[in-house]
């Protein structure tokens, strides 16, 4: 009989194994759940869901770069212990499911977690049968992609729980290889919440303001200063938070902005990507 795919989803989320498995299962059971269920067991391949309410928390940030450089993708692969983190076959999954990003440009999660690996399974399957074979729960969290005109250069932090990807214009080769591997280190020391002063979210800055404000009130400031202080202590946050108004962290003299400078006219980053293990998740 025909498997639908509303069988398949329902057996996956009954069973945490991939949609493959899934699949395969269903058509052995002539589209018996329980039956198919029991098959899943036997295969081993139904243990992912003993494990689906554990916490992911460790694992590693992968990137991927085109051949002709003008293309990144960045992802991270959760698991559940830095044991398993640090196992050579994890990060070569992890590197596999950052090329097949890059090859697939999805748009989307759901695009992400349906784009082919080299065996042929995508991202979704292959972390369900892994999840089985490794005995943890994985899950592939997220990915990014980043073009440019110019290239495209990615740093891993050592340890590969921090990775960037910095897109540099107005110079090629070696040389955008060298100011964007510095860039890139120092968007992984100093988080820079965006670009430039223009790019920052308006909110953001209303947010800084206002609190400015009513910590100067608070310290029984004039009114009349308290604006004035207040810009002034913007100005201090967009050197913290903008990245090309930060101190340059290999010559603290410098700013990035003088950094790019020094590397050649026109030269300048079109935007950054900055992925750490675990950052944002809530559970």
């Amino acid at each position: 009989m025909a498997v639908t795919a509303e069988q398949v989803k329902k057996l996956r989320d009954m069973t945490g194994a991939g949609m493959g498995d899934c699949k395969k299962a269903l058509e052995e059971a002539a589209g018996s759940e329980q039956e198919a269920v029991e098959i899943l067991r036997k295969k081993g391949a139904a243990s992912a869901a003993k494990r689906a309410d554990r916490v992911a928390k460790e694992g590693v940030i992968a990137t991927a770069v085109s051949s002709d450089g003008k293309k990144a993708a960045i992802t991270e692969l959760n698991c559940e212990t830095d044991f398993v983190a640090r196992n050579d076959s994890f990060v070569s999954f992890a590197q596999d499911i950052a090329n097949a990003a890059l090859a697939a440009s999805p748009k989307s999660q759901d695009e992400f977690n349906n784009a082919k690996l080299p065996n042929g399974a995508t991202i979704a399957d292959e972390v369900g049968a892994q999840t089985g074979r490794v005995g943890e729960k994985l899950d592939a969290r997220r990915f990014n992609i980043l073009e440019a005109g110019g290239a495209v250069v990615s740093y891993i932090h050592p340890g590969a729980k921090l990775g960037v990807l910095v897109g540099i214009e107005g110079v090629s080769g070696d040389k955008a290889n060298g100011v964007g591997r510095d860039i890139a280190m120092q968007i992984a020391a100093m988080n820079p919440m965006s670009l430039n002063r223009e790019s920052m979210d308006k909110t953001v800055i209303e947010k800084e303001l206002d609190i400015y404000r009513t910590q100067l009130r608070n310290e029984g400031k004039k009114e009349e200063m308290i604006d004035r202080i207040a810009a002034g202590k913007l100005e201090k946050f967009y050197q913290d938070s903008a990245l090309l108004e930060q101190s340059f962290i290999k010559d603290a003299s410098k700013s990035v902005k003088d950094i790019l400078k020094e590397a050649g006219d026109g030269v300048t980053v079109s935007g950054f990507i900055r992925l750490q293990l675990g950052e944002g998740a809530t559970a």
